[in-house]
């Protein structure tokens, strides 16, 4: 652990290390009323997410739900937060939407290993963009779709924006000149 590390940024840090977690959030016609639905689009091995269509159980953190106090805002902090391990270890067995991932409190040697294999899977083509990805199919006109571009279709684009070419960490560390230098 390095001296600024809490428990729970090795956590987030070790399991969901760089992980690119796309998510739907739904409103229902009587929102604020009923809570949104969220729905994780990319395979993720948590307790909360339901292995068979990606439902992320928001009752942990908003039962009961109280639209007076309860935002948009409080859902995403809930969603980011519940990667962390107060969270995890807050989870009662009978909120689990993946009964698997719940065994995390008997063996986190296998809880380690599967989400750290998720987490590593998410950042692939096939999850990151939507080109014939199942989950967008027949998807309305409000959903955002990412596409890989091609270096020189990127660099085009930042070029027409105004924009620097983007220095890799790696070649800055080793005291190469940047691509607009």
């Amino acid at each position: 652990m390095r001296p600024f590390d809490t428990p729970d940024t090795v956590l987030l840090e070790c399991y969901y290390t760089d992980s690119i977690l796309k998510f739907r959030l739904t409103f229902p016609p009587n929102y604020p009323e009923r809570p949104p639905v969220v729905q994780f689009l990319t395979d993720v091995f948590h307790p909360l997410i339901s292995q068979q269509d990606g439902t992320f159980n928001l009752a942990p953190r908003f039962r009961p739900w109280k639209p007076t106090d309860h935002h948009v805002f409080d859902v995403l902090h809930w969603i980011k937060a519940a990667f962390k391990k107060h969270a995890l270890d807050d989870i009662k067995e009978f909120d689990c939407l993946n009964k698997e991932a719940f065994r995390y409190h008997d063996t986190t040697s296998s809880f380690a290993a599967l989400a750290t294999q998720s987490s590593m899977l998410s950042q692939s083509a096939s999850a990151l963009f939507d080109k014939d990805h199942p989950s967008m199919a027949g998807k309305g006109s409000h959903s955002m779709l990412f596409r890989e571009l091609k270096p020189e279709h990127l660099s085009s684009l930042r070029k027409q924006l105004g924009l620097s070419e983007w220095v890799d960490s790696a070649e800055m560390r080793e005291g190469k000149p940047s691509p607009s230098s």
